[in-house]
């Protein structure tokens, strides 16, 4: 069955709405489903809350702008522990720009081309 959702119809001017089911589209509480998390990195003990949020299989999109400013050095320490824990655990990381990495669990792959 389809429906005209954009257009006008007389259903719509009575302020009648009409319920339309997901399409298939898997919920969180699906099998398989990934999550993705946005975290920023200001000191090195946020690596540890971006290593649990790996391990429980989020894709990470890492802003590392406010330390890379501050401090290149602590930024080099949390990238190199990062680096080690993610290629431990058979996970992906990769760096976007110069703001931003992408971390992955086992589950996914960050595509090179």
């Amino acid at each position: 069955m389809a429906f005209k959702i954009f257009s006008k119809t007389e259903e719509a001017e009575d302020n009648q709405y009409i319920e339309i089911d997901s399409l298939g589209v898997e919920t969180k509480s699906s099998a398989g489903a990934l999550g993705v998390r946005v975290e920023k990195l200001n000191q090195f003990e946020d690596t540890e809350r971006v290593l649990r949020a790996i391990r429980n299989g989020e894709i990470v999109f890492l802003k590392i702008k406010g330390l890379r400013e501050k401090d290149m050095g602590e930024l080099k320490r949390c990238i190199d522990k990062l680096k080690k824990s993610i290629i431990a655990n058979n996970g992906d990381i990769v760096g976007v720009e110069q703001d931003w990495l992408i971390l992955t669990p086992e589950s996914a792959r960050v595509v090179r081309e």
